[in-house]
């Protein structure tokens, strides 16, 4: 049984032969079948899809095409088709329609937007513009209050007076000799407001012009064209001025000859009051023809007064004239170091005749002697000298007998021996120069003394003079005692002693003294006529001329394209600099005290200032301001104080601050030839605060393109033409420049506001310095025996370069007008120097270093053309510029300094809320 229930089971449970077994197989198929089938449409129907979806639109029969368009309106065939086909069409019609409307309106709207522009600017400029008048009428009432708490109220200069053409009479002098200015003078002809007119007669149209020397008529009349005082008009002159001398003696007139032809002169209105006669000499030997002669009330010019004859404050003692007809030559005078020479005094001459003699010849004298007759001394002083000499205490050089025939002398006057130039050479070799006056006290000035006093101050020997009674030149307007020694000859036996107590500081203060007068008084026939000029202008208390200014052609230029900001220039951190567009422009003050200085200072007017200051007699900063500086500013002593408003914050920055409480500077920029540098150096400038005006100095002869457009910075932009290329053109005192501050600078230096203002901040605390950026030095090149230019870094420095500097407009008229000729000709024959040149100036001015401020050494300019610093013959040419300069001043002005300025808050630790007064990366 069981065997049976085993095989039923394996036999499927059936036993009518299996029939259920085909059935389960059956079914087995048809699920295999099944699952290839569904295997086949899900794998090979996509693949087949794709492909024919791939490959419909590659069909070149467009009939062929399955879900391709239909050519024609073959879709539109059908009534709701079309219907939609039209729907479409209407749409993208008004489609276009509102698309056409979309442009239009947008151009409408581009249009709307530039007048909001263009309104908005307008709106910009009226607001400025009112900013401006309020600032105007606010600077207005300031002025106003200024005037009215002075209490003085400026004034008009009256109408001239011209003198009447009838003789004016008033009380004559007892005696021709007791004139002075009060009795012998018409100041009725001479107003304040005249301008001190002078009238110059021709020497040729009278007899005696016939006998002056030639050169010395030459020299004068080529003077005299020149000579701002002089007018041919002589109904208005103030002087009338006569040359009578140096007469040649052969075709000498007489003295009665000579008298009546200068009382034969047309405007000497019978006793020659306001007149002027000159008696120049070129030679020691002059004699004094004018002593037999009446003269009047006219005044004398010459270098030989006897006392009798002499008027202080009347007359004028004169000094020789030299060089008639030439320039000095820089290259030939000795420098002023070392102090000490080979000898320490020198003396060579003789005496022609005694005093004892001469009081017996000359009887006219003895007739005005009261007592006995004067001491002569002479004897004693060869008697000391003789025996400094045979001590050998120190190498001098004193010789009473020349070698050679000695030049004609008057008499006891020592006669000079020798040619000028063996004098000169024996004068280089001496530290002091002795000059003995004549044996006769009567004798107050000689053409001998004043020959060896021009002769000792041309090479540098420190006159020293023995006589006091001596009147030497100018002696009234001229402090001679920083040049001269002036010793009574009672002390001979003193003067060894004196001489070597006198310091080296105070050897070369005097040394450099008496080559200013000698350079400024002596040297040429126009100092000496400018100074005889300026004597008797002074005596009568009339202000100078103003000192000319240069005259600037403008180039014309369009303007008007706006000045965008550097962001490197306008970087400025938290720093406020101060009012950008509320300042408009404000010029230096000028000069109210020009009619009352030469009343109050006379003497102080020539002599105001020690030492070398007086290259130019005149100083913008000094308290008391001569009349001759009518060209400049008020300066400090003028300005009302008060203008500090401390602080550390925007209450300093709000606030120029300083002692003078407002002022601007201009800026002058010298290009030639780079538009593209230019106009970006000129885009930086838009927005510096206290910025007056920019001239621009078109060196180029060839004129700017005139389509270029200059930027708007917010200050006028002149562009000026010169006749030349020349550096010197940089220094030119531009009529133009309104304000005492100016900031020269080059077209391709970058300067950030921030540092310009910290530098105008500086110099306005040192006005009479050169305050600058690039420092530079001179060396003394030991092997070579020379000076040189340095420009690495170092810790001195005695330059500041000038194409990045602040100084006072005054320098440029020294540097224009006053500083000797060769050294202009020097930078203009190496286009080079102007600036080692404006600091030689400055510090043999003022005997101080320049300021540097901030720690720029150079300037980068990315893109800018090669300048002329990069030269390699650059260098070279400005050693043999310094070692030049140190010859026409006779030594080296420059000094060292060892430190530069910065801010008095400068890295200081503050309260958050406080800024910094200035702040430098």
């Amino acid at each position: 049984e069981l065997m049976t229930g085993y095989t039923m089971l394996r036999n499927g449970g059936v036993g009518n032969g299996g029939q259920p077994w085909v059935l389960r197989w059956s079914s087995r198929i048809r699920l295999t079948w099944l699952s290839f089938t569904l295997f086949i449409i899900l794998v090979f129907f996509p693949l087949i899809a794709h492909y024919y979806l791939t490959t419909i639109d590659d069909a070149d029969d467009a009939g062929k095409r399955i879900f391709g368009p239909r050519a024609g309106n073959e879709l539109c065939e059908v009534k709701h088709v079309q219907d939609l086909c039209r729907i479409r069409e209407s749409v993208s019609e008004e489609l276009l329609q509102l698309e056409a409307k979309r442009q239009e309106l947008n151009s409408e709207i581009a249009k709307l937007n530039l007048k909001i522009e263009a309104c908005k600017k307008s709106i910009e400029n009226a607001k400025q513009d009112l900013l401006q008048l309020k600032n105007v009428i606010s600077q207005t009432e300031h002025s106003y209050k200024e005037l009215m708490a002075q209490n003085q109220p400026k004034l008009s200069l009256p109408i001239r007076l011209l003198p009447d053409k009838d003789d004016v009479t008033f009380p004559l002098p007892k005696s021709n000799r007791n004139c002075r200015l009060h009795n012998c003078f018409d100041y009725s002809r001479c107003p304040l407001t005249s301008g001190f007119p002078v009238y110059v007669y021709n020497s040729d149209d009278y007899p005696f012009g016939s006998s002056l020397d030639p050169l010395i008529k030459q020299a004068f009349e080529a003077t005299v064209r020149t000579n701002v005082y002089v007018t041919e008009n002589a109904n208005i002159a103030c002087v009338y001025i006569i040359l009578v001398g140096e007469m040649q003696e052969p075709i000498m007139p007489k003295p009665t000859e000579l008298e009546q032809q200068l009382h034969s002169l047309p405007y000497w209105r019978t006793d020659g009051h306001n007149h002027l006669i000159i008696n120049l000499s070129r030679k020691s030997e002059t004699q004094n023809f004018i002593y037999n002669i009446s003269t009047g009330r006219a005044m004398i010019a010459q270098s030989t007064f006897y006392d009798a004859q002499y008027r202080p404050g009347f007359d004028i003692v004169v000094s020789p004239l030299v060089h008639a007809m030439s320039e000095p030559n820089f290259l030939e005078i000795p420098p002023q170091v070392p102090v000490k020479r080979k000898y320490l005094f020198s003396f060579q001459g003789e005496k022609i005749e005694s005093l004892r003699s001469s009081l017996q010849e000359v009887r006219s004298f003895e007739e005005e002697i009261e007592g006995n007759a004067p001491a002569d001394y002479d004897d004693r002083i060869i008697t000391t000298l003789k025996a400094v000499q045979d001590s050998k205490l120190d190498f001098v050089l004193v010789e009473f007998t020349c070698k050679n025939q000695p030049k004609a002398s008057l008499p006891t006057e020592w006669a000079l021996c020798g040619e000028r130039d063996d004098r000169l050479e024996l004068l280089k070799l001496s530290t002091f120069a002795l000059i003995i006056t004549p044996g006769d006290t009567r004798l107050v000035i000689s053409a001998g003394c004043t020959m060896r006093l021009f002769e000792a101050l041309e090479v540098g020997a420190i006159p020293v003079v023995l006589g006091e009674q001596v009147q030497l030149p100018y002696n009234d307007v001229i402090r001679w005692n920083e040049a001269a020694l002036i010793i009574p000859k009672p002390r001979i036996t003193e003067v060894h002693f004196l001489l070597r107590s006198i310091s080296d500081n105070d050897l070369l203060a005097m040394r450099r003294q008496g080559r200013f007068l000698w350079e400024t008084y002596f040297s040429t026939s126009d100092n000496v006529f400018s100074t005889v000029l300026a004597v008797i202008r002074t005596r009568i208390q009339i202000p100078a001329a103003p000192i000319r200014e240069e005259p600037a052609v403008e180039i014309p230029h369009r303007s008007g394209k706006a000045a965008g900001t550097d962001p490197n220039m306008a970087d400025n951190g938290d720093l406020d600099l101060g009012p950008v567009e509320t300042e408009p422009p404000y010029a230096s003050p000028k000069y109210l005290r020009n009619f009352t200085l030469t009343a109050m200072d006379i003497y102080r007017n020539w002599n105001s200032a020690p030492g070398p200051f007086h290259l130019f007699p005149y100083t913008p900063f000094d308290p008391v301001l001569p009349s001759e500086a009518k060209f400049l500013g008020s300066g400090t002593g003028f300005r009302p104080i008060g203008g500090g408003a401390g602080g550390s914050g925007k209450e300093f920055q709000a606030a120029l601050g300083g002692n003078v409480p407002r002022e601007q500077f201009t800026v002058v920029m010298l290009t030639y030839e780079r538009e593209e540098v230019l106009m970006n150096s000129l885009e930086r400038l838009n927005g510096l605060p206290y910025l007056n005006k920019v001239v621009v100095v078109w060196n180029s002869p060839k004129l700017p393109s005139e389509d270029l457009l200059w930027p708007d910075i917010g200050v006028p932009i002149m562009v000026v033409r010169t006749e030349k290329n020349s550096l010197n053109n940089r220094f030119l005192p531009w009529a133009e420049i309104d304000t005492e501050a100016i900031l020269s600078i080059d077209d391709d230096a970058h300067l950030r506001h921030d540092e310009i203002m910290f530098g105008f901040r500086v110099w306005r605390e040192a006005r009479d310095r050169i305050v600058g950026f690039p420092g530079r030095y001179h060396a003394w090149d030991i092997p070579h025996q020379s000076w040189l230019y340095n420009s690495n870094y170092s810790c001195e420095l005695s330059m500041v370069l000038t194409g990045a500097a602040f100084f006072h407009k005054y320098y440029a008229y020294l540097y224009s007008y006053v500083m000797p000729q060769a050294i202009r000709d020097m930078v203009d024959e190496y286009i080079n120097c102007e600036d080692i040149a404006m600091n030689f100036l400055v510090s043999h001015l003022t005997r101080k270093p320049p300021i540097k401020v901030t720690s720029r050494w150079t300037f980068r300019c990315p893109g800018c053309p090669q300048a002329l610093s990069h030269d390699d013959s650059h260098f070279h040419e400005r050693h043999k510029c310094i070692n030049f300069f140190v010859k026409v001043y006779g030594y080296m002005p420059l000094l060292y300094t060892q430190f530069r300025v910065d801010s008095v808050l400068f890295k200081t630790r503050l309260p958050h809320d406080k800024t910094k007064c200035f702040k430098f990366i």
